[in-house]
């Protein structure tokens, strides 16, 4: 077999390339590959998108299917494209946008229905998508309505229609005079009620607002649990090792036991006779005390030691004899 050095080179090269593109061809197109891909894409035509977005579930009989590929505007339609695995989807097949949380996440439910299998490059028409109603924008629309609503001219009315059919029947009289004294209730609390649409108009546009606020307060919830739970396995493991660790000593102590005892007896020993030589060396180190200071006075002239020896000669001894009786 011949070595890599003794090859042509250019095919190599070649042969190189041609491996290197191929694998970065399947990398750019995992998901679309029939085994190991993210299933079979297929398109949906909505009206309005609805807060749909990329990555978002997809789901049929409330199970995660396949996600939301991407979601693009086409004309006067949005077109979602999804991907599913592991699915039969019907030539017949509804789609609707739904609410997933109550922060506003949003997922694809699929309703597969029909006689064949949908064919992917057919998307579904918008005659089988539903786009749910926004609850901010049906307090919007309310607020809306019951703000252009004439209340005067409405309690009026039911005067007038109160009036008119005074002479009726008894029932028909009682159910008019229950109709004009609702019309004055809602003209009395018309400014209560428009205060309370506008409050709540309000309060959904802040939520609106603050949806990527609470999503990021959701995540960050979600990190510190997740960080607690990995300090709380750490912990366990050390403990854990720890308790490991004391039963290995006790089995270590336990075979050692009469080699340890002998030894902490003989090392008891030894620590008294050190005892006793370091009194010893204290002791010497205080007797040496006094001679080493007559020694340091001797020579503290320089190199010379100074000393003074009485009574030597006949001459020096008489005053280095004490006299007779005692000192004076």
């Amino acid at each position: 077999m011949k070595s890599f050095r003794e090859r042509n080179p250019l095919t190599l090269g070649v042969a190189g390339s041609v491996a290197l593109a191929a694998v970065l061809t399947l990398t750019l197109n995992w998901n679309n590959l029939p085994v190991v891909g993210g299933g079979t894409t297929y398109e949906a035509e909505f009206t309005e998108a609805a807060g749909l977005q990329p990555d978002d579930e997809v789901r049929i009989a409330g199970i995660k299917v396949g996600a939301v590929s991407s979601v693009d505007l086409a004309d006067d339609h949005v077109l979602v494209s999804f991907q599913v695995k592991d699915a039969w989807i019907g030539d017949r097949t509804s789609a609707q946008i739904k609410i997933k949380t109550l922060l506003g996440r949003k997922f694809l439910a699929l309703n597969p229905t029909g006689a064949g299998v949908q064919d992917p490059d057919q998307p579904i028409p918008r005659s089988r998508t539903v786009t749910p109603f926004d609850v901010t924008d049906a307090f919007n629309g309310l607020a809306d309505t019951a703000g252009a609503i004439d209340t005067k001219q409405l309690a009026d009315s039911f005067a007038t229609i109160s009036d008119t059919f005074k002479n009726s029947p008894e029932h028909v009289r009682t159910a008019l005079d229950g109709l004009s004294a609702l019309s004055k209730t809602v003209s009395s609390r018309d400014n209560k009620i428009a205060e309370l649409l506008a409050g709540a108009r309000k309060l959904t546009t802040t939520l609106a607002n603050s949806n990527d606020d609470f999503e990021k307060l959701i995540g960050d919830g979600n990190l510190l649990l997740t960080e607690l739970n990995n300090r709380r396995d750490a912990i366990h493991q050390l403990l854990v090792g720890a308790q490991q660790l004391s039963q290995q000593l006790n089995g270590l102590v336990a075979d050692n036991k009469d080699q340890l005892g002998p030894a902490l007896q003989q090392l008891g020993q030894v620590t008294d006779l050190l005892q006793r030589q370091n009194d010893n060396l204290a002791k010497s180190l205080q007797l040496a005390g006094p001679y080493f200071r007559v020694v340091n006075n001797s020579v503290g002239n320089g190199r010379w030691v100074d000393n003074y020896l009485c009574g030597l000669i006949p001459e020096n001894r008489d005053p280095c004899t004490p006299p007779k009786g005692g000192a004076k």
